[in-house]
């Protein structure tokens, strides 16, 4: 690496794309993936899928006891 570097040309936010969807991995332990991708294939449907339906309700829950 370059002890400096020079950012005199360079233009704020020119990659920034404010309507972009954030992705954000989650890692989850190996007994629980396992368990997921189970019930996952059971259900006709994918992970990801199933997991955000058990957030959504969860949250919904912690929504109702506020």
């Amino acid at each position: 690496m370059k002890e400096d570097y020079d950012f005199s040309q360079g233009e704020r936010g020119k990659f920034f794309r404010p309507d972009v969807e954030l992705r954000i991995p989650v890692y989850l332990r190996k007994d629980i993936s396992e368990f997921m991708q189970k019930l996952a294939e059971e259900k006709g449907t994918n992970v990801e899928t199933l997991v955000n339906d058990w957030l959504r309700r969860n949250i919904s829950l912690v929504e109702t006891t506020k």
